[in-house]
């Protein structure tokens, strides 16, 4: 005789079952929440703030926006020990927030597209390679060596693509001989001559420029053969125009430095050229498959890449001759594409005048809008947010 058991008794084995804590619950919604964003910030998106003033007007400080990883191919993580949704610390402290334990190879997943000239572009600085990153500790403070993908990120416009012949003359870049389109909100040095004494506030914080100092022709050398005193301003070219309808404003010039006088810590470091960065180059840009003969001046120029972005070991680099396992290298075949980046703001921003080209396996994405605009500095407390910048599309 079969017998099968009473409702109830199923129903109180089951209740038997153990269930879950409120407390498990949360930690399990937490869990999956975390591998969540980690995975979307590794193949999709991943947050960026604008920490300095290199990419003004276009972006301000204090803006937050979106980077597309599927533009030009997410990277496969070199370091894969890490704590998630960190970079190169852990919150709020100097510790490490990664072993090097394990290295894999990078590689790119297909991409929408390449780099393209005028894409505003994030990428990991190549300066903070060891050997070179101590090179650049004037214009680039606190930089200390990471693997390439936990590098530092830098956001730029890509000026040069690979391949490209790229120079600057007077202020204006030239790509291949052509006059590269000037980015709408770029801004220059413009040197400010006044009757009088400016209002600052009311002149120059409410035309947007925040970057301003008095100019006094004793103290300052920056603009040779003038004698006047007045203001060194960073400003676009519209509002330099509006500039000179004021009439207690005598005159509104271009600050560029002439052609001939060598800046310091500019790349690369060489005696044999005496570049600024209003006058920079002729250069081209690397490309994967280029050949190039290594003269002296083609070595200052790509030494630093042959040497350390394109996996050669043994390269020694003494005064000018590469080498490599003691012979000398006379020609060169770049093993991948490099870009030229530089920043809107023209004259402070620290760019590939400064640390060099960037390399492709640098590059992390394509900066596409931003989503909250925060002034760190503002006029009236109801101005904190800026209203008119939220999501933009970045051009």
């Amino acid at each position: 005789m079969i017998t099968f058991p009473k409702n109830n008794t199923i129903a109180e084995s089951i209740s038997t079952k153990k269930t879950k804590s409120a407390f498990r619950e949360w930690l399990d919604s937490v869990f999956f929440a975390v591998i969540a964003a980690t995975l979307i910030r590794w193949l999709f998106f991943e947050a960026f703030v604008i920490p300095s003033s290199s990419m003004e007007h276009t972006l301000l400080v204090g803006e937050y926006l979106f980077v597309s990883k599927l533009h030009y191919g997410t990277r496969t993580p070199i370091t894969p020990l890490q704590v998630p949704l960190t970079h190169q610390t852990i919150w709020g402290t100097e510790i490490p927030s990664y072993l090097e334990w394990i290295k894999m190879p990078e590689m790119r997943l297909p991409g929408f597209s390449d780099v393209k000239r005028g894409d505003v572009v994030v990428f990991n600085i190549p300066s903070e390679n060891p050997g070179v990153y101590q090179k650049y500790s004037n214009v680039l403070p606190n930089l200390k060596p990471h693997p390439i993908d936990l590098r530092t990120n830098y956001i730029k416009r890509c000026l040069g693509q690979a391949g490209d012949k790229l120079e600057i003359i007077a202020g204006q870049v030239y790509v291949n001989g052509t006059v590269s389109e000037n980015p709408v909100g770029m801004q220059s040095d413009y040197f400010i001559s006044s009757g009088t004494a400016i209002n600052e506030v009311n002149i120059f914080r409410k035309n947007g420029i925040t970057e301003y100092s008095p100019y006094t022709e004793t103290f300052d050398d920056t603009l040779p053969g003038n004698d006047e005193n007045g203001y060194i301003v960073k400003t676009a070219a519209q509002t330099a125009e509006k500039l000179k309808s004021y009439d207690f404003i005598k005159r509104v010039q271009l600050s560029v430095l002439p052609k001939g006088i060598k800046e310091s810590y500019l790349f690369p470091n060489s005696d044999l050229l005496n570049w600024n960065k209003d006058n920079y180059g002729p250069i081209v840009v690397p490309k994967q498959g280029m050949t190039v003969e290594l003269t002296a001046s083609n070595s200052a120029l790509y030494g630093e890449v042959i040497q350390f972005f394109e996996g050669n070991p043994d390269i020694t680099n003494n005064n000018g001759v590469l080498s490599q396992a003691g012979k000398p290298i006379t020609k060169y075949t770049f093993k991948q594409d490099y870009y030229f980046m530089m920043g809107d703001n023209r004259h402070n921003s620290a760019d590939s005048r400064y640390w060099g080209f960037v390399p492709k396996d640098h590059i992390v994405g394509k900066a596409v809008f931003v989503w909250m605009s925060i002034d760190p500095d503002p006029l009236r407390f109801i101005d904190k947010i800026r209203w008119d910048r939220l999501f933009r599309v970045i051009n």
